[in-house]
């Protein structure tokens, strides 16, 4: 089986991950992946400086993630091209370690995309989507404290992601994950959608 989790910034989304992943899952984090390509000299580098300046790569030889950030949130097409560097070797490497788990008898993999919803090109390849559900407010308040951005920001950040009802409408499967969920209770969770899926 090859799920897809998905859920917005400060849902927990990287927690119910890790605790499939303890359970016997393989993961595989679309995220960290990014992070690996747009880190120091990523597979991704080049194209960004080509794409958009020297200015976007810190001293370091990584994307500038803050300038980045900012620029991408306010210009659509800046965020487009972005993405049409950044997705295809996400999907590269996130085939390859789906391979590499299957080669290895993993039962179920689970695909950690925060955009799932929004990109709309991963369902034709999972057999079935994973939401993890909190309110807004329960989000901001996750990130802010966690990050130190001001609430705008992480407004802003939400405000460029599925809408909690689209993400709801695409799950075959919701977990609840709000203010008064304890990490216990999203085990459990965790426990039952694991024997669901062929944990």
């Amino acid at each position: 089986m090859r799920i897809g989790l998905t859920g917005g910034i400060g849902s927990g989304k990287s927690t119910f991950g890790q605790l499939l992943a303890s359970l016997g899952a393989a993961l595989i984090d679309s995220d960290q992946i990014a992070r690996s390509v747009t880190g120091p000299g990523g597979a991704a580098i080049e194209a960004i400086r080509q794409n958009f300046g020297v200015g976007y790569v810190d001293a370091s030889g990584a994307l500038d993630r803050a300038r980045m950030r900012a620029l991408a949130f306010s210009d659509e097409d800046a965020r487009a091209r972005l993405e049409s560097i950044v997705h295809p070797l996400v999907t590269q490497r996130s085939a390859y370690e789906a391979h590499q788990a299957q080669q290895e008898g993993k039962r179920l993999i689970v695909h950690d995309i925060p955009l799932l919803v929004e990109s709309g090109r991963w369902t034709r390849q999972l057999d079935a989507v994973v939401v993890i559900d909190c309110p807004p407010e329960t989000q901001v308040e996750r990130v802010v404290q966690r990050s130190g951005l001001a609430r705008e920001a992480v407004q802003a950040i939400l405000a460029n992601q599925a809408s909690r009802p689209v993400r709801r409408a695409a799950a075959d499967a919701v977990v609840h994950n709000g203010p008064l969920c304890t990490l216990t209770q999203l085990q459990v969770q965790a426990v039952q959608l694991g024997r669901r899926f062929g944990l």
